[in-house]
């Protein structure tokens, strides 16, 4: 297993072992014990199965309070993925990382609390599954707009099929400090 760090602080980019011979693959897609000896220390209790479309685009989510580390992988499909920085007092605030996931690269990325969290699909389905260290909480869910021109998210894709939630989100510059999270 492969563990890549990022330009953020916390978010990794993950390559399991892969055993392949003329029957198919097997693969770890989460050993609690290998993950804390390489420093990601997350308690998952939630796993959560995502199918879209083409140019669909979800994000850019997160919880606060109650925040969500995450820990993400495509099964079918690809789809860039993007973690921001938003905790307040963070060197970093207010930067991006995307990555390529697909089903071909079978790469996770994780992104501790504190992050926003969003993708878009770039195959014709995509099928996206992740684990999450708190429970959904409806009345702490929280979003940064997709298009925030300050966050410099160089998103593949141009018109995306938003949610009507998504559509209206904050830019990060909008949303008052005591709705995020602090470094």
């Amino acid at each position: 297993m492969k563990f890549l760090p990022t330009e953020l602080e916390g978010v990794f980019v993950i390559e399991p072992r892969v055993f392949q011979d003329p029957r198919g693959f097997f693969m770890e897609t989460f050993h609690r014990e290998r993950y804390e000896a390489l420093g990601l220390h997350a308690d998952f209790c939630q796993d959560n199965l995502s199918f879209s479309s083409k140019n669909t685009l979800r994000g850019l989510h997160y919880q606060f309070p109650h925040a969500q580390a995450k820990l993400v992988q495509v099964l079918q499909g690809e789809i860039f993925d993007v973690a921001v920085d938003i905790r307040r007092g963070s060197p970093t605030f207010g930067r991006a990382v995307g990555v390529t996931l697909s089903e071909s690269n079978r790469r996770q990325l994780f992104i501790p609390k504190g992050f926003a969290h969003g993708f878009c699909v770039l195959s014709d389905t995509a099928l996206f599954a992740y684990k999450c260290s708190d429970f959904y909480a409806p009345d702490c869910d929280r979003g940064v707009q997709w298009s925030d021109p300050a966050l410099g998210i160089a998103w593949p894709i141009e018109d995306p099929l938003l949610s009507a939630k998504d559509r209206v989100l904050p830019l990060l510059k909008d949303i008052p400090e005591e709705k995020l999270p602090v470094y």
